[in-house]
């Protein structure tokens, strides 16, 4: 069987091969394609669910506090009190700012 799959067919691909084409173009889909898609769609959300008062950090590691959204799409960003800086919303990274604000595991073991 697995000698017919390595024999060339006259005039293109046989029915094998196209099967096997299409198995290819699934695992790319499945693999690549649709955890991108995932990923652009959860930075969006996270984007629009920017408010005044969050803790983030921007992709250039620039740690603050939004204190102002404007309309044009860019953030006033506190990085020191009475210190702001306009940004655009995209820079923020969403994965440093989860871990930024990931609630600390108490791990302090009382003592007696």
């Amino acid at each position: 069987m697995s000698l017919f799959l390595l024999q060339a067919q006259p005039g293109g691909f046989g029915g094998s091969g196209l099967i096997f084409m299409g198995l290819i173009m699934v695992v790319f889909w499945l693999f690549f394609i649709r955890p991108q898609a995932k990923k652009a769609k959860q930075q969006k959300t996270f984007i629009e669910d920017l408010k005044p008062g969050d803790k983030v950090v921007t992709i250039a590691g620039i740690h603050g506090k939004i204190n102002k959204l404007n309309d044009d799409g860019t953030i006033s960003l506190e990085i020191n009190p009475g210190s702001y800086i306009k940004m655009e919303k995209s820079s923020i990274s969403m994965e440093w700012t989860q871990q930024l604000n990931k609630p600390v595991a108490t791990t302090a073991v009382e003592k007696k």
